[in-house]
């Protein structure tokens, strides 16, 4: 139409083509994740191993005087079990059949002797001074517990009964014992009176055939780990 204004279309058309402006965030590189996951996992450890560190201090400390400063230059009677050897994850039987686990243990301090249910001299000198050790502990006396692993099927005399009182006598075959426990080289199981600590550790054994004289030994040694431990150790479980 004449007098009329029309765009013109060719000059759209002279516009160049431009991409529509959009913001993208850029994509995290692979191999930073899996650094960043590999410091993550190291951390983790390390702060792992940090609180193992400081539960098991006291434990440390108290072994670490014991047996490394000792101030007044006195010897050890018992032996000293390097590493120690924690307790396993099993089960044994009562007098009655039933089952019990050792974990069930952990919380005292163990004096602990290892025979056959037969019980021979030597076996019943080893419980009787299991019993008189921890009753001349007086006081301390609750933070110990007397353990008799009886490694067959053999019935336990009636005789002995008794003196059992309060005791803790688990059937455990000798093959499991000797997975935690084991006597001197040259020495059987049933020869040692050992100690294992409220942790569940095989930590100590006293020689072998204990008389009277080296009960007294064994004695001062219960004493001075008792004493080493009351900062962390408390009586009963």
């Amino acid at each position: 139409m004449s007098g009329s204004k029309l765009s013109n279309p060719a000059a759209k058309n002279d516009l160049p083509d431009s991409p529509l402006a959009m913001t993208v965030h850029d994509l995290p590189n692979p191999g930073s994740v899996v650094q960043a996951d590999a410091q993550r996992t190291r951390m983790g450890r390390w702060k792992m191993i940090l609180m193992m560190l400081v539960c098991a201090s006291p434990v440390i400390a108290s072994y670490f005087t014991y047996y490394v400063i000792r101030p007044e230059g006195r010897r050890v009677y018992g032996e000293l079990i390097q590493p120690q050897k924690d307790m396993p994850q099993i089960s044994a039987k009562n007098l009655q059949g039933e089952s019990v686990t050792l974990s069930s243990l952990k919380g005292q301090w163990l004096l602990v002797t290892v025979a056959p249910g037969a019980c021979d001299e030597r076996c019943q000198q080893n419980l009787y001074f299991q019993r008189q050790l921890r009753e001349i502990l007086a006081r301390e006396k609750d933070r110990v517990d007397r353990v008799w692993l009886v490694t067959d099927d053999t019935p336990v005399a009636s005789g002995l009964l008794p003196a059992l009182n309060m005791a803790h006598v688990l059937r455990l075959d000798a093959a499991s014992v000797q997975s935690w426990i084991s006597p001197a080289p040259g020495q059987q199981l049933q020869d040692h009176l050992y100690v294992v600590d409220p942790m569940g550790n095989f930590m100590m054994r006293f020689p072998a055939n204990m008389d009277v004289p080296s009960a007294s030994k064994a004695k001062r040694d219960l004493e001075r780990l008792l004493k080493a431990s009351s900062s962390w150790d408390n009586a009963g479980r």
